[in-house]
């Protein structure tokens, strides 16, 4: 009953300042304080459940977060330029990626057992041909060799991270072949049961390589190594697809961005929110990941992989469970 009627004194302040043409005061920030208004309303809501499409994809309850990686967060938003701002909006809805990164991504990478996934639903993408990385094409830029194809940039990917202590589940399986048509139903289906069989993985990342009309990306290392640039793709499903995971997705994504910048100024370009979905409603920690064009060579493509190593390998440290 008190906080009844403290609310509605609240409302009867704003009014009169506002009538009064004092709201320099700020009397709508006290109100929206006293009305304890949750951050995330904010934002657009969830799409609704698609026709014939089950809930039982939802993620679990994110595990409470250590105050030791808040601290950690906090340190390194202050220290970064929020370079989250650097963000493309694909659909309608406006999202505060500031707050986002605020709030931070809620779940914890557990400490044993396969980590990270990462998969290629277009599997056959290929690079520009250049010395050894030369290869039989299955079409433009495209290969069944998967020595030679982006299927070669996720292994790059899987041993950078194994290497800083993560295990590492990598599905070198063709999902584009014979049929384009269809492939991210078939990637899909695979990656949930990939998710059934190894419940410990937190973070799923579907591989492509970009295409641009034949302009290419590029990074330049201090040293004057030549790498391709790396560009998250996060989605909304504002298209009316099922997505009850997408600002988890984001919030990740955003960590990510936000630390190649630190680490790695000029190696992203603006992380791109799309209004589809792209199999990112099966995990809370999905997120997909463009290196280079088809104008970029693989060996320029392995070294961007392993500069995003860095970035999600320092990124995910903050996340495991103590």
């Amino acid at each position: 009953m008190l906080k009844r009627l403290m609310r509605d004194l609240a409302v009867l302040l704003a009014v009169t300042l506002l009538a009064l043409g004092l709201d320099r005061l700020g009397a709508f920030s006290a109100l929206a304080a006293m009305l304890e208004v949750p951050a995330e309303e904010t934002l657009s809501p969830a799409p609704p459940l698609w026709p014939g499409e089950s809930a039982a994809y939802l993620p679990p309850a994110p595990s409470p977060e250590p105050r030791s990686i808040a601290a950690e967060r906090e340190e390194v938003e202050a220290a970064a330029a929020l370079s989250a701002g650097d963000l493309r909006i694909g659909g309608s809805w406006k999202v505060d990626e500031l707050t986002l990164l605020r709030e931070g991504w809620s779940y914890a990478v557990p400490d044993r057992g396969p980590q990270v996934l990462i998969f290629h639903t277009h599997s056959c993408e290929a690079y520009t041909p250049q010395g050894e990385d030369d290869y039989e094409p299955s079409g433009d830029f495209r290969t069944l060799d998967g020595s030679r194809s982006v299927i070669a940039v996720g292994d790059c990917l899987a041993e950078a991270l194994e290497a800083r202590g993560f295990t590492v589940l990598h599905d070198r399986s063709l999902y584009d072949y014979p049929a384009y048509n269809g492939a991210y139903d078939r990637s899909g289906a695979a990656v949930r049961q990939l998710l059934e069989d190894n419940p410990t993985i937190r973070v799923v990342i579907d591989l492509h390589r970009d295409a641009l009309g034949g302009k290419r990306t590029e990074y330049l290392l201090p040293d004057g190594t030549k790498s391709a640039q790396v560009m998250l793709l996060l989605t909304t499903g504002e298209n009316g697809l099922y997505h009850p995971s997408w600002r988890e997705n984001l919030k990740l994504g955003l960590e990510v961005q936000n630390r190649m910048a630190l680490d790695h100024p000029g190696l992203a370009r603006p992380l791109y929110l799309s209004p589809a979905r792209y199999n990112q409603h099966l995990s809370p920690g999905a997120l997909l990941v463009e290196v280079g064009t088809e104008a970029n060579t693989l060996a320029e493509a392995k070294q961007a992989a392993m500069l995003f190593a860095d970035s999600l390998g320092e990124v995910l440290e903050t996340h495991k469970e103590k």
